[in-house]
């Protein structure tokens, strides 16, 4: 049996039983099973995952009883073949079939003939089946494989002045970014080593510590082990460079783990100063530690605690706040695309959380201070109307940066919005 196919198989199974995040998964399997070629891996997990809705619409046709009745284990092999055969040139008809059918007899017992049967009725009327037309009211949902629900919320606030560019730019495979340590090396030294190491190397569009990168093994290097570099997306970099921290500040990070921005601010401060880093898990709290580690940063405190619950000791205490919440991720798609099958259209109590998470964040800046609040999603309500309430509510801050910015930027959807408490 063909390993790559079988691990990409465990992968697309657990996601589809547990609504667990692909990267996640991803490496799990890749470390137990050791595929030749997790390149492979990976382009059928994100290429089943990214067109989901259209390998189901096409399998509908097929299927006289449609997909929906179909059970997880042979809906999954069935995924996969169909994506061979749609998107990948390199794999033949024939054998995307036979695979397939393998897979089938080793983990769907019974249904080899079942799934032989349907991919093979593909073939003979791959020509015969007409997708839906332009115009047509599920046109975009099935062409871009999102529930109709993302699309209208999009449309009616607006998101995009071209919608099909915002589906496409979040389907699409994100670069591999990486944030410089400036507290210990200088950007362009950075780029000078990797570049001598083989990599292609092309600075950011909005933060100048961000590097965009080709090549692979880079978490192999030294200069990694070293502490000069972090694998993080521009746009949290971005995030954390609003915060403004100088050397010596108090900042706190309300909603830390796994510590990418926490870190960040760390190195802005020149790792002088404190940085009280919270999350609501402990084991979460043990990633920001790690990363401080390998960073050579000591200034970072890990603290637990529920966001929601108020802290009275931090009342007024810090210089700058990072209010980092959590969200629909309706922004990273392109990096979690099961993300678009795993979230509900009604987020009231998701917004609440928000709510009270700002709230509690907002006591603890300093007259004079920042509060930087930030979401990876595409939706006002969790945004721009988040903002209004919390402003409408709190007239000792006043909005200094506020931005939406979206996958067709080449970056990570986000929202960030950097407010000044006001007085001395």
């Amino acid at each position: 049996m063909d390993q790559a196919r079988k691990t990409a198989y465990e992968v697309l199974l657990e996601i589809e039983k547990e609504m667990a995040y692909s990267n996640l998964v991803l490496n799990k399997y890749i470390d137990k099973n050791r595929p030749e070629n997790s390149a492979f891996v990976r382009e059928l997990v994100y290429g089943v995952l990214e067109n989901k809705i259209l390998l189901d619409y096409y399998l509908n046709m097929l299927i006289p009883s449609g997909i929906k009745k179909v059970k997880k284990k042979e809906a999954t092999i069935l995924r996969m073949g169909l994506y061979q055969m749609l998107f990948l040139d390199s794999v033949p008809d024939y054998a995307a079939v036979n695979e397939s059918v393998i897979l089938a007899k080793k983990y769907a017992r019974g249904r080899d003939a079942f799934v032989n049967g349907v991919l093979r009725g593909f073939m003979k009327r791959r020509n015969e089946l007409m997708l839906p037309k332009e115009g047509d009211r599920n046109y975009l949902s099935v062409m871009y494989s999102f529930p109709q629900w993302i699309i209208d919320l999009w449309q009616n606030q607006s998101a995009c002045d071209d919608i099909e560019a915002l589906l496409s730019a979040s389907n699409a495979r994100p670069r591999l970014s990486i944030r410089v340590n400036t507290a210990k090396i200088d950007t362009n030294a950075l780029i000078k080593l990797l570049e001598n190491q083989g990599f292609e190397v092309e600075s950011g569009s909005f933060s100048e510590r961000t590097l965009h990168i080709k090549g692979s093994g880079i978490l192999e290097l030294p200069e990694y082990t070293q502490g000069l570099f972090s694998i993080q997306d521009e746009a949290s970099t971005v995030a954390a460079d609003l915060v403004g921290a100088l050397p010596g500040d108090i900042v706190i990070d309300v909603c830390a783990a796994p510590g990418g921005k926490t870190c960040a601010i760390a190195e802005k401060m020149n790792n002088k100063g404190v940085i009280y880093s919270c999350d609501i898990y402990e084991h979460k709290l043990d990633l920001i530690k790690k990363q401080a580690q390998r960073l050579g940063i000591d200034v970072i405190k890990p603290v637990l605690l529920d966001g929601t619950i108020g802290q009275s000791k931090w009342i007024e205490s810090a210089d700058k706040v990072l209010c980092d919440v959590p969200c629909s991720g309706l922004g990273v798609i392109r990096r979690k695309p099961e993300i678009k099958y795993k979230i509900e259209n009604d987020y009231s109590e998701l917004i609440e959380i928000q709510k009270k998470v700002l709230n509690n964040a907002s006591r603890y800046v300093k007259r004079g201070g920042t509060l930087v609040y930030s979401t990876c999603t595409i939706n006002r309500d969790e945004n721009e109307n988040q903002i209004k309430s919390f402003i409408e509510e709190h007239s000792d801050f006043e909005i200094v940066t506020e931005k939406q910015f979206l996958p067709t930027e080449s970056i990570d959807g986000f929202y960030v919005c950097k407010m000044l408490k006001r007085g001395q």
